[in-house]
């Protein structure tokens, strides 16, 4: 200690390398697990075990017009998807658009779904209070609307929706249920910000009767027994609606299955990838902060030869003396390791505040990145120490 003390900016140059690789590591992997929890609970918020099955696209004059623009799937498709696949627990099918909502002190444009009883369970939605959409409400085209937390809070502000009159496209209807929060997906989009009625009310009274002719829906949500299953799930639907829709063989899909889970497991992957690639680089500092330590300790090494000289002369082991110059090494890379790890916390914390990050702080990184410098102390101190060792006390003399 009294021989770090002694030089403490070249102690403390030669610790850089390894705060700042220790440093690095810490920020790299806290982002890089933030972003890889943002993606879980994303998955969790669009249901892990949910596939969405959307129409296909209709062509004009040679121009395709992109999913969703032809009608070919019907509420008979849902019904056959449930009973098709023994790895389904329920299909629900559902038409979507856009509508204007009015209170007597407020108004609000918003998503709007028409659903059946079947998509509270397929979409995973639960009550915050009030009453779900039941088999009764569709039967009769009952003009009753359930809120997304964020709809209700915009029309409603403090005061309880349940009970109270919406007007939806100048339509007056019962609000009878609000829907627990769901938050936000990655792309700003708010998953509150929706507004259900029944089916049979959407297609007759609110969208339009171009769906009700043909009984036509906007998409089907279907719930998977088991997330491992969702590709044997995905494969029976596709069977099910080809032979439904008497497709051939040659013949392309007329719908599209998207499978939002995969996907965002597949963005987690890759997250995952990219924090290990980046805590991989920012290692390499450690590993030229340890050849920093090795060039300084020879230095140190041939500057107190006397002193090494000295020592042996009066009894000193060359062990003893190969074990001061290692414990010197790794005290200093141990130092750089805790100083590494203060500031990497701090770099984090300022990322989090000051560039809107997504952090997640855990003692795994930290941990592994102490013991790393702890052992390039020792490996990169270990060759200094030997030639600290083989000094005999004659070089001293030689030294004056």
């Amino acid at each position: 200690m009294r021989a770090m003390q002694g030089n403490k900016l070249r102690s403390a140059l030669t610790t850089l390398g390894i705060i700042i690789g220790v440093a690095s590591v810490v920020v790299m992997v806290a982002v890089g697990t933030g972003t890889q929890q943002a993606i879980k609970e994303e998955i969790e918020r669009l249901g892990a075990k949910v596939i969405m099955v959307i129409p296909g696209s209709a062509n004009a004059a040679g121009v395709r017009l992109g999913a969703g623009t032809r009608p070919t799937l019907s509420d008979d498709d849902a019904a056959v998807i449930r009973e098709g696949s023994e790895k389904i627990v329920t299909a629900a099918p559902s038409v979507a658009g856009v509508v204007h909502l009015a209170t007597a002190t407020d108004n609000w444009s918003s998503s709007i779904y028409g659903v059946t009883e079947e998509y509270f369970e397929a979409r995973d939605r639960r009550l915050a209070s009030g009453r779900e959409i039941d088999k009764w409400d569709v039967d009769n085209s009952t003009k009753v609307i359930m809120l997304g937390a964020s709809t209700a809070g915009r029309l409603f502000a403090e005061i309880d929706p349940v009970g109270q009159t919406v007007r939806v496209n100048q339509l007056p209807m019962e609000v009878i249920g609000v829907l627990q929060r769901k938050g936000q997906t990655l792309d700003g989009s708010d998953l509150d910000d929706v507004a259900l009625v029944p089916l049979s009310t959407a297609r007759d009274q609110l969208l339009g009767r171009s769906s009700a002719k043909t009984r036509s829906v906007s998409m089907i949500s279907i719930k998977v027994i088991d997330e491992k299953r969702i590709s044997e799930a995905t494969a029976d639907v596709r069977d099910v609606l080809r032979f439904q829709h008497r497709l051939d063989a040659g013949q392309p899909d007329d719908f599209r299955i998207n499978n939002v889970a995969e996907t965002a497991r597949a963005q987690e992957e890759s997250s995952a990838a990219l924090t290990r690639l980046l805590a991989a680089i920012a290692s390499i500092s450690l590993l030229v902060g340890g050849i920093g330590i090795m060039n300084i300790m020879l230095v140190s090494v041939t500057e107190r030869t006397r002193e090494i000289g000295i020592r042996m002369a009066i009894g000193a082991k060359p062990a003893t003396v190969m074990m001061q110059f290692l414990a010197e090494a790794t005290i200093l890379s141990i130092a750089g390791g805790i100083a590494g790890a203060v500031i990497g916390f701090a770099g984090a914390i300022i990322a989090e505040r000051q560039f809107d990050m997504r952090i997640e702080l855990t003692a795994d990184p930290v941990v592994l990145a102490f013991l790393f410098s702890a052992l390039v102390g020792v490996v990169f101190g270990m060759y200094p120490a030997i030639q600290a060792s083989r000094k005999s006390p004659l070089e001293a003399l030689r030294y004056e």
